[in-house]
């Protein structure tokens, strides 16, 4: 295994169907534009609750991705 260098990037993913969906959501939107993405972690999870029942999640995360000393990537 090569020595790697990472940078972290705090993220905050948000759905109305799940915890699982939010991360996906924010891990798919910050790829848009951000590459190297090798892992994440969660930070913090927080809902908004109406009537009784969770109606929207919101999770935190770290990215993290890794730096590359080619010009290619």
């Amino acid at each position: 295994m090569s020595d790697h260098v990472y940078k972290q990037i705090e993220l905050v993913g948000s759905s109305t169907t799940s915890t699982d969906d939010a991360i996906r959501r924010a891990i798919e939107k910050a790829s848009e534009t951000v590459h190297n993405i090798e892992w994440f972690q969660v930070t913090e999870t927080r809902g908004h609750v109406v009537d009784g029942k969770v109606k929207h999640w919101q999770v935190g995360i770290k990215i993290g991705l890794r730096i590359d000393s080619s010009a290619e990537d």
